[in-house]
């Protein structure tokens, strides 16, 4: 048999050895669990941590910055649910419940409320993951949301209803 010239081969003592095995105590330290009070139709639907680019004057994160991670999370539902673009029509209530930092890490979980024949209204909530060497979770903003169905030309089009399988997860809907 013949060995290639050109293939790497690890010599000891080189720095390439068999990775150790992770003790499984930091494997679980690593996961992220969903926040203690979280409603159980709520789905992790985007994760994100704010920037220095993100920041207010006085150095706290941007609400509008917030406010625009809050549309994009909440959005991910209903276009599954209507298969396809819908747009934001109201932004129903919208409560900043504790500041958000640089070095945070945000979850915006998101449930359906309800839906009609052309609309979808989602509560949001998103909770700040901090201080890494003693992690804390805590809530820092709640919204509802309504976002209407679209078609190519930007007009309201009717919610999809499978009757095989209810998109709509037993949410309330007009009839």
């Amino acid at each position: 048999m013949h060995e290639n010239p050109n293939s790497p081969q690890a010599a000891p003592g080189d720095g390439h050895s068999t990775p150790a095995a992770v003790p499984a105590s930091v494997i679980e330290r690593s996961r992220l669990k969903a926040p203690v009070g979280l409603h159980p139709d709520a789905s992790l639907v985007l994760r994100m941590m704010p920037m220095p680019a993100d920041t207010n004057p006085i150095g706290g994160i941007f609400g509008g910055w917030i406010m625009a991670q809050v549309d994009i999370a909440g959005a991910v539902q209903p276009v599954r649910i209507a298969r396809g673009r819908v747009t934001t029509v109201a932004v129903n209530h919208f409560t900043f419940k504790q500041p958000v930092s640089v070095g945070d890490l945000l979850s915006f979980y998101s449930r359906i409320e309800r839906i009609g024949s052309t609309s979808i209204t989602v509560h949001v909530e998103v909770y700040a993951e901090r201080n890494p060497a003693t992690p804390e979770v805590v809530k820092v903003t709640e919204a509802s949301l309504t976002y209407v169905a679209i078609d190519a030309n930007g007009r309201p089009r009717a919610v999809p209803l499978d009757l095989d399988t209810d998109a709509r997860g037993g949410a309330a809907h007009d009839d």
